[in-house]
């Protein structure tokens, strides 16, 4: 399990390498990538629930 030692020397690590201006933009990406992720993972469950070969039920009056 990563401690708070190796989260700090990560943290130094991408500061030094990036700078301290980038790092706002990096962690914008990032999360735009996670979410961009999340959503595809989504929307092909939803897919796979809906079958595209059987017609829908349709209620009877």
């Amino acid at each position: 399990m990563i401690g708070p030692w190796e989260i700090g020397l990560i943290v130094l690590v991408v500061i030094v390498l990036f700078g301290a201006k980038k790092l706002p933009q990096l962690g914008q990406g990032l999360g735009a990538g996670i979410r961009n992720f999340k959503d595809a993972v989504s929307g092909q469950e939803e897919e796979k629930k809906i079958d595209p070969g059987k017609p829908e039920a349709k209620p009877e009056e």
